[in-house]
């Protein structure tokens, strides 16, 4: 097996379009015959999903996708998903303000609302210990500048991906006995870059099997795809969003200029309205300094 590390990374990021369409296509295979075709696309409605559908269904056009329709979708979102043939639309069992009274807010990020969380809820000294202060590597532990945090007068959870997809999504795959092709890539995550360097783009083993065909491709490579083959893709990418995760979702918003919630309030003001007063969004993004007027 070839060893992956960050320099052979470098190299795949670095190839022309072409190049990377037909690593992906390699890998689409591999990973589609392995399973005997008895896989399906993870299809959000996005720029990245939309270019692997496209890819996977020249090859293999009966390929179905399935969408998770958790209430935080841009309308622009669902409206294209509703153009998009053999497509499963899922719903999760809880609604988002379910999640949030149930879990908590997603802030910050999924690994430091994780740790508030154990801090906030463990028994354990050891956990609480390593969270606070780390082990003898200095690592595990929250971030000092978001440490006051453990004070807030509202609940911290990293659930919300999993009530809302991961358990969804599982259930979708144990009914249609089905497996995933996921269109993220490693540029914007450094947990998707670890991952990648240890496993690759096809995983055989573990609990999760997945394949990820688009890990190398950078997100110049998917508007050069969409250009070249004059794909259909949702509005939402006209109207200011470069992103269009989850409407309401917190991750990673301090780091966003201008960030999803004052875009939004030009854009979708009643679900600006919605989210900020009725969800209690606002009074998080005030604790974490975050404007969002």
């Amino acid at each position: 097996m070839l060893k992956i590390d960050s320099y052979y990374l470098k190299q795949k990021q670095s190839l022309p379009l072409q190049a990377k369409i037909m690593f992906s296509e390699r890998r689409i295979e591999e990973f589609y015959r392995h399973y005997n075709g008895k896989v399906y696309v993870s299809f959000s409605g996005g720029k990245d999903s939309t270019v692997l559908l496209d890819i996977i269904r020249k090859k293999y056009p009966n390929t179905k996708a399935m969408f998770l329709n958790t209430g935080l979708e841009y309308p622009e979102i669902i409206k294209f998903v509703k153009s998009v043939d053999n497509v499963v639309w899922v719903k999760p069992k809880m609604n988002f303000k379910e999640v949030l009274n149930h879990y908590g807010y997603p802030i910050v990020s999924k690994e430091v609302s994780q740790k508030l969380f154990e801090v906030i809820n463990t028994k354990s000294d050891k956990l609480r210990n390593k969270r606070l202060y780390g082990d003898k590597n200095k690592s595990g532990k929250i971030p000092e500048k978001w440490k006051y945090l453990i004070n807030s007068n509202f609940k911290i959870s990293y659930k919300c991906c999993d009530a809302l997809k991961k358990w969804p999504s599982r259930k979708f795959e144990k009914e249609y006995g089905l497996l995933p092709f996921i269109g993220t890539m490693v540029y914007d995550s450094a947990l998707r870059k670890q991952k990648y360097l240890r496993k690759g783009c096809n995983i055989f083993d573990g609990k999760k099997k997945e394949s990820l065909p688009l890990s190398i491709w950078l997100e110049k490579d998917i508007w050069e795809y969409i250009k070249l083959n004059n794909l259909k893709y949702s509005s939402i990418y006209d109207i200011g969003y470069k992103n269009t995760g989850c409407m309401f979702c917190m991750f990673g918003v301090h780091l966003e200029k201008p960030n999803k919630f004052q875009i939004m309030k030009k854009t979708h003001n009643k679900l600006y309205k919605y989210c900020i007063s009725n969800l209690g969004i606002g009074k998080v993004l005030d604790k974490i300094g975050v404007k969002y007027g």
